[in-house]
């Protein structure tokens, strides 16, 4: 558990967090958990893109003296924005929006630092997978120093529907990766803007890289093959902010 985070215990508690409209930043639920309340619960994650995990009993064993039923919910310190209310306010008052979709970025340190230049580059919004993304609590805030106050951060269900999303209000969506065709030199970034980078290990889920408009890559010159992906997020950045502010 991270300092400065409140923790609710319990599955009606967490039920009526939800309803109440608490911000989280995960949920985790003890496998084989079951119930019409469990049942009740796992819909509300669902539906309003709640990252949530399921931990084996061990997991729990620490908070043996709370009254937790198999459920714990950690609450952010950060307002969640929803992608459905921030992009027409974005279209509306920006010409050229400039956002960055993580794909799969877990680690709490390099997401920190990625929030951080990405404020530092003038990004409108962060958007993120609701399963598989960094924990956004105080270890992150710290990271980003103080940096995820200033930019609003969204969580989708899915990013193949985003990039549809994105597609259908004309954004060029843009990937980064060693499969791309094109040097990062080689690509344009103006206009409304949609720039994805994925996690080291992972990279870039093929459907979104299908749904791309380019895919482009870091030139690399030695012998190690790949940059911390919070390095690499920042060159490409700064690329962008390079010709979009010809």
């Amino acid at each position: 558990m991270e300092k400065n985070e409140n923790v609710i215990f319990g599955i009606r508690a967490v039920l009526e967090a939800i309803k109440a409209g608490a911000k989280f930043s995960k949920v985790i639920i003890r496998q084989g958990l079951t119930g019409n309340l469990a049942s009740e619960l796992l819909g509300m994650l669902k539906h309003q893109n709640i990252p949530f995990q399921y931990q084996p009993n061990e997991a729990f064993k620490k908070y043996i003296d709370k009254n937790h039923q198999g459920v714990i919910a950690f609450t952010s310190p950060i307002d969640v924005s929803s992608i459905d209310e921030l992009l027409p306010k974005l279209l509306e008052s920006k010409a050229t929006p400039f956002l960055l979709v993580l794909d799969r970025v877990t680690d709490v340190r390099n997401f920190g630092a990625i929030v951080r230049t990405a404020e530092c580059a003038g990004v409108d919004a962060i958007i993120v997978p609701a399963k598989g993304s960094a924990n956004i609590g105080s270890d992150a805030i710290k990271t980003s120093t103080g940096a995820l106050y200033n930019v609003p951060i969204c969580r989708v269900g899915s990013l193949k529907m985003l990039c549809y999303q994105l597609r259908d209000k004309g954004f060029k969506i843009v990937s980064t990766s060693e499969k791309g065709s094109k040097l990062i030199y080689e690509a344009d970034y103006t206009g409304p803007l949609a720039l994805v980078v994925g996690a080291e290990d992972t990279g870039i889920h093929p459907e979104v890289l299908r749904l791309s408009n380019e895919v482009v890559r870091i030139p690399l010159m030695g012998k190690i093959e790949s940059l911390n992906v919070s390095v690499a997020t920042g060159i490409v950045l700064y690329e962008a902010v390079r010709q979009r502010s010809l």
